[in-house]
């Protein structure tokens, strides 16, 4: 919604300027403002993802979600206020604050519906995490159109709509429980956990979900929530760690703002006009709604695995072909057809894959103790990789033009081929039964070239008394 807005908060800030020093900006130092004023949203999000994971161990999930929802409201009122007050100031402090929400927020939602899911519905509830972020999306690229809130007149209505949503939660979030996995592993309260699980699944008998919950505790009695730094030197779960960097890395770097950067070059060489271009971009958010809510029906059946590794192999496959078609399509008419396509098939491929299954998963495959810990680290990486990909993108389009999808086909090819070979199935599995899956998987990996250097050095043994 920023996108559709940029012209009239550039305007704001020249007449911020104008009213309040007398000054005209020149058009450097307005890209210099706007460019910080994109970027803070990126700062605000990788503060609030640092500090998610101490709130979430100290507050509880829903409290700290509930806390949230003011921050973003207050954000929200800066953002419909800062053209009446004439303070281009407003909108930044604004975007910081939606930051810290954003990024306290994804993963806080993230984890407090995997912890509140039975074990067979885990994986499609987490997936809802991405189908909402899609929808989001395509609600901003909706209400931004000139006929709803893109106007002259309604653009600070359109940016501090995120305050509306927050109210919707702010009001009903009171009404559900705390997550039972937090009531009971790090409060010691099963009569709590146990009402919890009644108010979420009905009043039935719950007694194995809690028995599995009480397994899990059993397994780290005594055992505190660990700080970052103790995950990254427990050596028992180094694959976990590898597994979230490679893939919150990957989700960041893997070629979608290029992608729909890109959209209008290629929809305009479509012969889409140019005041046409909104409606468009529409058909993309709507794809990628679509297709989450496609990934919604079908991950139980599939699992995150084959998802994860799908989709980045498919989106690697697609940007191939992206890329030629680009290259022909100021010589072959018809070309940019196909480059449209191919735009639609790579944000299918995301949207049925990395954008769903990415966000819960180191709720899933880490323990109680260490999923604070693990959702600090994923925050980090997910808001620095966007702080460097927004820094860094606009040089690489001006020095390799579409040639740039070439690098972010490699990001996509080593996550497709790493949770392939190095990932294990959390499909209807406890956080202590991938853990063992981890172990059984690098286990028999390490197993296997130890026997096989032990059978080189036989050979070459044998060898030598021959």
């Amino acid at each position: 919604m920023y996108v559709w807005c940029s012209q009239f908060i550039k305007e704001l800030v020249n007449t911020t300027c104008l009213h309040r020093y007398n000054v005209s900006l020149e058009q450097w130092q307005l890209s210099l403002i706007w460019s910080f004023m994109v970027s803070i949203y990126c700062i605000g999000g990788l503060l609030g993802g640092v500090m998610a994971g101490s709130l979430l161990s100290r507050f509880g999930r829903k409290q700290c979600l509930l806390l949230n929802n003011v921050v973003a409201i207050v954000g929200a009122v800066l953002m419909i206020c800062s053209r009446t007050a004439v303070s281009f100031e407003m909108i930044m402090v604004g975007r910081f604050l939606y930051g810290i929400n954003s990024g306290l927020g994804l993963f806080a939602q993230a984890l407090y519906l995997v912890e509140c899911a039975p074990k067979r519905l885990r994986g499609m509830v987490g997936v809802t995490v991405g189908t909402f972020m899609s929808l989001g999306k395509f609600g901003g690229q909706l209400l931004g159109i000139s006929e709803l809130l893109g106007t002259h007149e309604r653009w600070p209505w359109l940016l501090g709509f995120n305050g509306f949503t927050a109210l919707v939660q702010l009001s009903t979030l009171p009404f559900l429980p705390e997550s039972p996995s937090f009531l009971l592993l790090d409060r010691g309260d099963r009569q709590a956990c146990e009402k919890a699980l009644r108010r979420l699944w009905g009043n039935k008998d719950h007694s194995m979900k809690v028995e599995e919950m009480l397994q899990e505790k059993a397994a780290l009695q005594s055992v505190r929530n660990h700080s970052v730094l103790e995950l990254i030197q427990d050596k028992t779960l180094r694959w976990q760690l590898i597994t979230i960097f490679v893939v919150f890395c990957a989700v960041q770097l893997c070629g979608t703002n290029a992608v729909y950067f890109y959209s209008f070059d290629v929809f305009r060489a479509a012969g889409i006009q140019p005041h046409q271009l909104r409606y468009a971009a529409l058909g993309t958010g709507l794809c990628e709604l679509c297709t989450s809510l496609a990934c919604f029906m079908i991950i139980e059946k599939t699992g995150k695995k084959v998802l994860l590794f799908r989709g980045y192999i498919g989106m690697a496959l697609t940007l191939i072909l992206l890329t030629i078609t680009l290259y022909l399509q100021t010589h072959i008419s018809w070309m940019p057809y196909c480059s449209v396509f191919f735009i639609f098939i790579f944000i299918f491929f995301f949207a049925s894959g990395p954008a769903g299954a990415t966000p819960p998963l180191p709720g899933e495959i880490l323990t109680q103790s260490y999923k604070s810990a693990g959702y600090t680290i994923a925050c980090s990486l997910n808001w620095s990789g966007l702080f460097v990909l927004g820094m860094i993108f606009p040089i690489l389009v001006e020095q390799l033009d579409y040639f740039c999808f070439l690098i972010f086909l490699f990001f996509c090819t080593v996550c497709g081929l790493f949770v392939r070979f190095n990932v294990p199935e959390t499909k209807n599995l406890t956080a202590l039964e991938i853990a063992a899956e981890f172990k059984r998987m690098h286990r028999d990996s390490g197993e296997s070239q130890k026997n096989k250097s032990t059978e080189h050095n036989r050979i070459t043994i044998n060898d030598t008394k021959l």
